[in-house]
């Protein structure tokens, strides 16, 4: 079996990022993957401007608390005024150009007004409640670089330099299907021997949530032909096909020897619970990843393995998680012979609480958690003990 880390680093050595390109809007430009830098052909802010709704003064007609000034002009964000004449104050809003001649704002609170003048009463700082032109983006710089993905503030950051339109990768084209006859869609009737196909809803959740292209071919027969035709299908039609059950060693597991028979097998199984049976290899020119049928099997070797290859395949430049040291909250007793990821979440103080039940079937464990204790080989806890957390805002979307 491969390590944990010997696996991940395999992925990922094996996963090649689409080059196909698309324009887009930015406003549609959500979940993808920037294909080319961003220049900047403005300065942010353009003028120096206002922080704060008050007044622009010049320093030197200020020699102490209690003076009062005219106020010469009003200055509304959007508007540009006239030089500040000396001895007096503009009225300034928020966001309003600061007036050749001013050297500092002062808050409103920080004043009275007093018919068409206004009095100091506090001496500002020179340059206070100044916000400097090309204090943010300078011409010519890099606001993007290629590889990012799009989040809501890269978004804003574009328009704010005036784009609108990003080249982006196309999206990655992902099929996925589950095996099983004791699979039942939710919203039938179960008959005995049956379960509802959570996986289905976890795994396309998990890859709609990365913004892949999603094709979903559903519950597949378990049967070798049936297992062969969707695996063609898949491969003809997605750059990676991800499935769920089939790829341990029993006699109704027929994943594994169909991507054998239509193409290869490169990887299978790695040294961590839960997920121990997770298959790597290649059908045609699409990549295959074969996932554990337990629930949470699935959902770790996903969110531990196949999130991080499916964004260099989509050309993401930052493709890992973080991991956190965080206190525990639990004790840990089991000495385990394999690396464990267990479900855990933060308490109030701070510390790293353990679901009490780790079996790979618990999905409320997942639901209920909002991150993995990273624990190695051997390694057991004590409460206060600190441990290797991964959120899973790290690893989901």
């Amino acid at each position: 079996m491969l390590s944990a880390t010997q696996l991940l680093d395999a992925l990922l050595e094996r996963a090649r990022a689409v080059s196909e390109t698309q324009t887009v809007a930015v406003a549609a430009a959500l979940g993808r993957v920037l294909a080319v830098p961003q220049i900047s052909a403005i300065t942010v802010p353009p003028l120096d401007n206002s922080a704060m709704d008050g007044y622009a003064v010049r320093m030197a007609d200020l020699t102490a608390a209690g003076v009062k000034l005219p106020v010469s002009q009003r200055i509304q964000a959007g508007e540009v005024g006239v030089p500040l004449a000396p001895g007096s104050a503009a009225r300034i809003f928020t966001g309003a150009p600061v007036p050749p001649g001013a050297d500092a704002v002062l808050m409103q609170e920080n004043c009275t007004a007093d018919g068409e003048s206004v009095v100091i009463n506090q001496l500002p700082r020179a340059g206070e409640n100044i916000r400097r032109a090309g204090e943010d983006i300078q011409v010519g710089a890099q606001i993007l670089a290629a590889g990012t993905r799009i989040g809501a503030a890269e978004m804003g950051l574009a328009a704010s330099v005036g784009l609108a339109e990003l080249p982006v990768l196309r999206r990655l084209k992902v099929a996925c299907f589950f095996t099983g006859d004791e699979l039942v869609t939710p919203g039938q009737a179960l008959q005995p021997g049956q379960i509802y196909n959570s996986n289905r809803y976890t795994l396309t959740g998990l890859v709609n949530g990365l913004g892949c292209e999603l094709i979903d071919l559903g519950i597949v027969p378990d049967t070798l032909a049936a297992t062969e035709a969707a695996l063609a299908r898949a491969a003809r039609e997605a750059d990676v096909v991800i499935t769920s059950g089939g790829v341990s060693v029993g006699e109704a597991d027929y994943v594994k020897a169909a991507v054998e028979k239509l193409g290869t097998v490169e990887m299978w199984k790695v040294a961590m619970k839960p997920g121990k049976p997770i298959v790597y290899g290649r059908v045609g020119q699409a990549d295959f990843i074969g996932l554990p049928g337990n629930p949470v099997s699935a959902f770790a070797t996903f969110c531990l393995f196949v999130r991080p290859f499916l964004l260099k395949r989509m050309g993401a430049s930052q493709v890992l998680y973080r991991a956190f040291p965080l206190r525990s909250a639990s004790s840990w007793l089991k000495a385990g012979d394999r690396r464990e990821f267990l479900r855990a979440r933060i308490e109030v103080d701070g510390r790293v609480a353990i679901y009490p039940n780790q079996g790979s079937g618990v999905l409320t464990s997942c639901a209920w958690g909002d991150g993995f204790i990273d624990l190695q080989i051997g390694q057991t806890l004590q409460p206060d003990d600190w441990v290797r957390f991964i959120p899973f805002s790290e690893v989901l979307g």
